[in-house]
């Protein structure tokens, strides 16, 4: 009869509606798993019609007798201006120390001599998305017969640059002459993030981490790597996070030395509450404690101490870059608070800023003359707008996981702490975090070894299992 065809038709049209709500679920899930590769043009004016030359050309840092007295003319001129008594570095960089610093690199800091450090690698450049890509690329001097080295692409943060990783590099690219074993050698890859140091800064607004990430992911396939690893921090953490969501069959593993979390559910906010109290309910280990409590302290205070710079750089980069990009006295005072209290917040208790209890002099006058000689300070800036500018939790990438193999190297002394119950919320294939003995937010820089050592073991891991196999 008539009601039953109707009840049939119906129920047919229920299943088939719930039919399609199931094949859309299951395969639209199976594609939010990777984000989309962006295929920017970031050069001036319109992009051209004829194919990018995509030849790789032997770069070399020079500078001319010109740069450097326009830079000590400068220096002689700096003003300075007398800090409180007793602030240590509480209000930021103390001119006391900065007045130390700038003598020391009127009369004693040898650029010439550090650069010659900085070509000792082999450096070159690419055309990639419109823009000139700097990158450092070391191979391995000798292999044992039969094996081959492994593809590491280690990206810096801000204020840093790919000098950070000239220490870390011999460990990788020959571990046994430094008694690390000779069952995984690498050869380094090392570029500049666009607008940081010798890569051409993107003339067009939206180049974020995404961006960076497909910038990076094609430098490789130009040099011929199908498969490989990533390493990261600070802002190089997003930047190989988004390498891996973008190509996870390409990214045998991601290693990181920070690894915040943008998206915070009830689980995380109720942890922050009652973490301290009842750590094992919610996944924390006695460090985890240790290092996130009293929250208000270490958590929330800490960022608004020490996240000013942040608020500026992802809103006005500008302004506050025009002065920093014009003195280089200025330049130094902004970089160099960032690399003592990110290095050991105890730090600030120093009138020196303890400085020099972790880096040389040397090795942090030539990160500060990386920024000034390639005039980049502005558009390194630029990139904290271009990613928070939109707000924290909005764009894709941050509400994708990651099925990469990870492994996490946790330092004491990082800016925040991620403990792992929270990281696997976003990086769903953990293999291996561990919480190091000492060191920072610049680990490559600061603890060499120990994040060498970690690297070491994390792809040890991988390859033993195969695990890039299995994702």
């Amino acid at each position: 009869d008539l009601c039953s065809s109707l009840a049939g038709i119906m129920l047919l049209e229920v299943l088939l509606v719930l039919g399609t709500l199931l094949l859309y679920f299951l395969f639209s899930k199976k594609k939010e798993e990777t984000l989309p590769f962006k295929d920017g043009w970031w050069g001036e004016g319109q992009k051209p019609v004829t194919k990018e030359d995509t030849s790789i050309r032997p770069f070399k840092v020079q500078t001319t007798e010109e740069e450097l007295s326009d830079l000590f003319r400068r220096l002689d001129q700096a003003r300075f201006t007398e800090p409180l008594e007793n602030s240590c570095f509480h209000y930021g960089t103390n001119s006391v120390h900065l007045r130390k610093v700038v003598s020391y690199w009127k009369n004693q800091f040898n650029w010439k001599k550090q650069v010659e450090v900085l070509n000792k690698y082999p450096q070159f450049k690419t055309k990639i998305q419109g823009i000139d890509i700097h990158f450092v690329h070391v191979k391995p001097l000798h292999l044992p017969e039969g094996q081959a080295a492994k593809p590491l692409l280690m990206v810096h943060g801000w204020p840093g640059s790919f000098y950070e990783f000239y220490k870390i590099i011999p460990l990788l690219t020959d571990p046994a002459s430094h008694g690390l074993g000779d069952e995984h050698i690498f050869e380094v890859i090392c570029p500049s993030i666009p607008g940081y140091g010798f890569s051409e800064a993107p003339h067009k607004k939206d180049f974020n981490s995404v961006s960076a990430a497909s910038v990076f992911y094609e430098l490789m396939l130009r040099l011929g790597f199908n498969e490989f690893y990533t390493q990261g921090g600070d802002c190089g953490w997003l930047i190989c996070t988004n390498l891996a969501q973008i190509a996870p069959n390409h990214v045998k593993g991601l290693h990181l030395n920070m690894a915040l979390v943008s998206k915070l559910g009830v689980t995380h906010l109720l942890s922050i509450l009652l973490g301290q109290y009842f750590p094992g309910l919610f996944g924390f280990q006695d460090e985890d404690v240790r290092r996130m409590f009293p929250f208000l302290k270490k958590g929330l205070y800490k960022i608004l101490s020490e996240f000013g710079y942040a608020h500026i750089q992802a809103t006005k980069p500008d302004t506050v870059g025009c002065g920093l990009n014009d003195s280089p006295v200025g330049l130094a005072a902004y970089i160099l608070e960032k690399f003592s209290s990110w290095t050991d917040m105890e730090f600030q208790n120093l009138e020196d800023g303890g400085l020099e209890r972790k880096f040389s002099l040397d090795d942090l006058l030539t990160n500060i003359m990386i920024y000034w000689v390639s005039g980049c300070m502005v558009s390194s800036m630029r990139f904290y707008k271009e990613n928070l500018g939109k707000g924290i939790g909005t764009q894709k990438h941050e509400k994708l996981t990651v099925q990469v193999p990870t492994g996490i190297a946790s330092f004491p002394n990082e800016i925040l702490h991620t403990p792992q119950a929270w990281a696997k919320t976003k990086y769903t294939n953990i293999v291996s975090f561990h919480f190091m003995p000492r060191g920072g937010h610049f680990a490559a820089f600061e603890e060499p070894e120990l994040l060498a050592k970690d690297i070491l073991q994390f792809v040890g891991k991988v390859e033993k299992e195969q695990l890039w196999k299995k994702k």
